[in-house]
């Protein structure tokens, strides 16, 4: 281990301490929180959670952007609806896929932004 990585005392600052434990996490929304980003950890879902940000669509259309086969669009996007991250609505025979709400659209756009930044 580098030493650059260590205190060279050992203090505790209590008030900081204290702060940061009174707005931990619960353990449950740490492994929901964990299990979102196993699912992001996909690049196909990725560019899927990307083209939903850009517009609803509907498998055909995933597909064709994607190039990806139908039967791989379906079963990923099972994945991320049972995940809360896309949901999808039924127009006669056609199913069209969006971003579950604003929130994954917001974490997808961070992630990305901070994939882009230099």
């Amino acid at each position: 281990m580098d030493k650059k990585d260590l205190c060279e005392v050992n203090c505790i600052h209590a008030e900081v301490v204290e702060r940061v434990q009174r707005g931990m996490i619960s353990p449950e929304e740490a492994q929901e929180l964990a299990d979102i980003f196993k699912i992001l950890s996909n690049p196909a879902r990725v560019k899927i959670l990307h083209v939903l940000s850009q517009s609803e669509m509907c498998v055909c259309d995933i597909v064709a952007v994607l190039g990806l086969t139908q039967s791989a669009v379906s079963h990923q996007l099972r994945l991320l609806r049972a995940s809360r991250l896309v949901k999808f609505r039924q127009a006669g025979k056609v199913v069209y896929y969006s971003l579950d709400d604003d929130h994954i659209d917001q974490l997808f756009t961070a992630g990305l932004e901070h994939v882009r930044h230099n």
